[in-house]
Order: structure tokens, then C-alpha cells, then sequence
């Protein structure tokens, strides 16, 4: 019988695969079937190359590969797959919600529509928080290190290209995004609730 860290490797690779090969097939066909570009937002994408560069520096000097709490390791590997996969079937949904208006990059199409429901009613950015919760859920299934330093670069890369996304937003949509801005938080599920019961 496997074990349980191998149980758990077999889990996280079958969500990021999964999460792989929907965004592969989705991209190819919305480069046949989505509305053209209206307006767009440049640079986002050097990004990328900056957030694994400062990720290769940064584990090179500080060289963290583990950390380790008061709690059992099977215990926590089992809540980390648990949360690995609802956070990738919360991703999968918002990016198949979201349809033909995807793209790699923050740009407004022709005849876009602005998503407020399904996962797009519980965060602003139901995708980016689906794969924050998948990084973070995959740092408890797999011991930390690396991880750790992953995660901190993709909330920051992620906060840079919201701004450029939600300014587009905006243009496009600009008193109906402000609406939905005040009622629905960017990231974290929940937070306003947080904040309206803690005031």
C-alpha cells in the first residue's frame, strides 16, 4: 500500500496537471474563439521573469528548505491536500466561468462582460485567490522551504497585475465596477465580514 507522502505527492500533481492542461486547452481555443482586444495593459508579462529571478536569488542567500511546527506532519500533508483540492476546483470553476473573456493578460475585449457571480461574487479575482489557495495548500502537503518564497512572490506578482486589471475594469465598466469593488473583496473570501463584525 502507498504511503500517505506518497498519496500526497500523486494528489498534488494531479491538481496542478489538471490545472495545466485546462488552461493549455482553454488558452488554444481562445485563440480562435475569444473577442479581439480592446484595450490593454503592457509589461505585466516581464513579470514573470522578475518574480523567478528574485525567487532563485533570494532561496540561494537565505537558503530555508524546511520549516517545521508542533504538529504532526501526516496531520498537516492531509490538511494541505484537502485544501489543494478544493482551492483547485474553486480555480478550475472561476477560469471556466469566466469563458472566452480569459487572458494571460489584463486587456478589455470587444463585447466584455463584466463577471459578478458564481465564484466572481465570493472575490474580485476568484483565479488568483484559487492558486494562492493551491501554493499554500501544496506548502503544508510537501513541507515548506521553496514554497514559502513562491508563494510571497505570486501574492506580490498577482497584486501588480490586479492593479492593471482592475484599472481596465474600471474604464470599461466605470460605475458598476466600483459597485462591485465595494461590495466584494479582492482576494481573501470573506474579509469584509471580517472587518464589519471586528468594527
Amino acid at each position: 500500500m502507498p504511503s500517505v507522502h506518497t498519496l500526497v505527492d500523486i494528489v498534488v500533481w494531479l491538481c496542478w496537471g489538471l490545472v495545466a492542461v485546462v488552461w493549455i486547452v482553454g488558452a488554444l481555443y481562445n485563440s480562435r474563439r475569444a473577442p479581439r482586444a480592446r484595450r490593454r495593459a503592457f509589461g505585466g508579462s516581464a513579470w514573470y521573469l522578475i518574480a523567478i529571478c528574485a525567487w532563485l536569488v533570494v532561496r540561494q542567500f537565505l537558503g530555508v528548505e524546511s520549516v517545521t511546527f508542533r504538529v504532526e506532519p501526516e496531520t498537516l500533508r492531509l490538511f494541505g491536500v484537502a485544501l489543494l483540492v478544493v482551492a483547485t476546483g474553486f480555480t478550475l470553476w472561476a477560469r471556466l466561468v469566466l469563458g472566452t473573456m480569459w487572458s494571460s493578460a489584463p486587456v478589455a475585449k470587444e463585447r466584455h462582460v463584466l463577471r459578478t457571480d458564481g465564484p466572481y461574487a465570493v472575490t474580485r479575482h476568484p483565479i488568483y485567490t484559487g492558486i494562492l489557495g493551491m501554493l499554500v495548500a501544496s506548502a503544508l502537503a510537501l513541507d515548506f522551504g521553496a514554497w514559502l518564497y513562491i508563494v510571497v512572490l505570486v501574492l506580490v506578482f498577482f497584486e501588480l497585475r490586479i492593479r492593471d486589471e482592475e484599472r481596465l475594469l474600471r474604464e470599461a465598466f466605470p460605475s458598476a465596477y466600483d459597485e462591485y469593488r465595494r461590495r466584494v473583496p479582492q482576494l481573501v473570501p470573506g474579509l469584509r465580514l471580517l472587518r464589519s463584525s471586528g468594527s
